[in-house]
């Protein structure tokens, strides 16, 4: 009889090249998967805990590559505006934040993330980010977090802006304080706001610094014309040959949006192992069409990123569903292509492709051997999800964050059955609105 911390058993799993297998437990020790066998070999195993499985999915936690915590006490309000809703919404909010609006956003944050099977994501960046890493702390969850880096621009309100000297030493700081905080789940990156925001000498200054901590930078990259059109004006270059001039593509590099990249600017990004995350809804609302098609041409999976609460939910599955929808109305269907983005690459998009940008391809996006147990629990036995004569594509047009039984992170169980396991979440709900309503007072908007 051997011993481990956590048994799921009686289960499916989603295996690493994306199938179904049946008839499967999974044995967890030290926060990492120990065994994934066949379910007869469960008995092998003497567990603290066990969850028993009932025939449901298990599978690798997504992973949501790009969104803002601090939003979350702005959802609903950008829905419906007209631009710029940066200049409008975003400054006079996120520099309205107090220390604690941004630890009750984070934490409302982190539950919502639990509750849809996101177990790993990547803050762009925000005032008070200390208070993001303690929430994190607190609700188990997994992060790589950045301050809000901006010298330059137009942004005159509050704490966003700092002189280039100050955005590095508050990185510094913040690295120092949380870098692996708890258990090794806390990561802390460099941030480029955007390149409108951030001088030249200051995102020198970021790649050479976050070379020399071994961390990684997150930036929005060819969102919107006006980026582009800065960067053509101010430097000759487009964003991605800006960023390539100044040493700043590399595998430690992770780019958010990426709506207005030429057939050039993706083979850069491929060439230099950069990390792209498409966020769907977002994009397609305010920005326009990825090439999908082309990064896969070049052998490079994107991430999947929500962008934040502000105007939909914290959800991959809906994110994923938008992204067939428009990669096909766009790509696939003027050219007949059925596949222009196949239900395996979608998956591979919510789990690996989130877990490469975070830096950690080999422990998480994976039901195997040796990875972090980063994983959740999928009811399938709704009337959406079964009968199937083909579960996977099911899992991707049909599956829903509700769906998510169980979540575990680091090895630890933080959703059973749908119940938060160490959180309260009425409180958590209720202090994020008390703050809300003292936020939208204090920003004026």
């Amino acid at each position: 009889m051997q011993a481990c911390d956590l048994l799921i058993k009686n289960c499916s799993i989603l295996t690493p090249d994306f199938q179904i297998r049946e008839n499967c437990f999974v044995a967890v020790s030290g926060g990492r998967i120990t065994q994934v066998g066949d379910g007869a070999e469960a008995e092998a195993w003497q567990a603290h805990e066990v969850i028993d499985g009932e025939g449901n999915l298990v599978m690798p936690g997504f992973v949501d590559g790009h969104t803002h915590t601090c939003q979350q006490l702005l959802r609903g309000r950008t829905a419906d505006e007209y631009p710029m809703i940066w200049t409008r919404f975003l400054v006079p909010f996120e520099s309205s934040l107090s220390p604690q609006d941004v630890r009750a956003s984070a934490r409302l944050h982190c539950i919502e993330m639990i509750k849809a099977g996101i177990t790993s994501f990547a803050d762009a960046g925000g005032v008070h980010m200390d208070q993001v890493a303690e929430a994190v702390v607190e609700t188990g969850m997994r992060a790589a977090i950045c301050p809000s880096t901006m010298d330059t621009g137009n942004v005159v309100c509050g704490e966003m802006k700092h002189s280039t000297e100050d955005c590095i030493r508050l990185t510094e700081e913040l690295h120092k304080g949380y870098q692996g905080a708890g258990e090794g789940r806390v990561d802390i990156w460099f941030g480029i706001r955007q390149l409108m925001t951030c001088s030249k000498e200051l995102i020198e200054k970021i790649v050479e610094k976050a070379e020399e901590l071994d961390t990684g930078i997150h930036m929005h990259l060819c969102e919107h014309k006006d980026e582009v059109s800065y960067c053509l004006q101010n430097y000759g270059l487009r964003p991605a040959e800006f960023m390539e001039s100044v040493g700043g593509l590399s595998p430690r590099l992770l780019t958010a949006h990426n709506v207005l990249l030429t057939e050039k600017d993706i083979t850069l990004l491929a060439k230099w192992g950069a990390h792209p995350i498409i966020c769907p809804m977002a994009n397609f609302i305010n920005h326009g069409f990825p090439k999908i098609p082309s990064f896969l041409e070049r052998g490079v999976v994107p991430g999947i990123g929500c962008d934040g609460a502000s105007h939909i939910a914290l959800d991959l599955f809906t994110q994923v569903r938008a992204l067939k929808a428009g990669t096909m109305a766009f790509w696939g269907l003027p050219v007949f292509d059925p596949v222009a983005i196949p239900n395996q690459t979608l998956l591979e998009m919510m789990t690996m492709g989130g877990a490469r940008a975070l830096r950690h391809e080999d422990d998480l996006g994976a039901v195997e051997e040796g990875r972090k147990a980063d994983l959740i629990v999928l009811d399938v036995h709704g009337p959406h999800m079964s009968p199937s004569q083909r579960p996977v594509n099911t899992l991707v047009s049909s599956g829903n964050s509700h769906d998510v039984l169980h979540t575990i992170i680091d090895g630890k169980v933080v959703m059973k059955n749908r119940q938060l396991v160490n959180l309260d979440e009425k409180e958590i709900i209720a202090k994020a609105g008390e703050h809300m309503e003292a936020v939208i007072a204090r920003s004026g908007i």
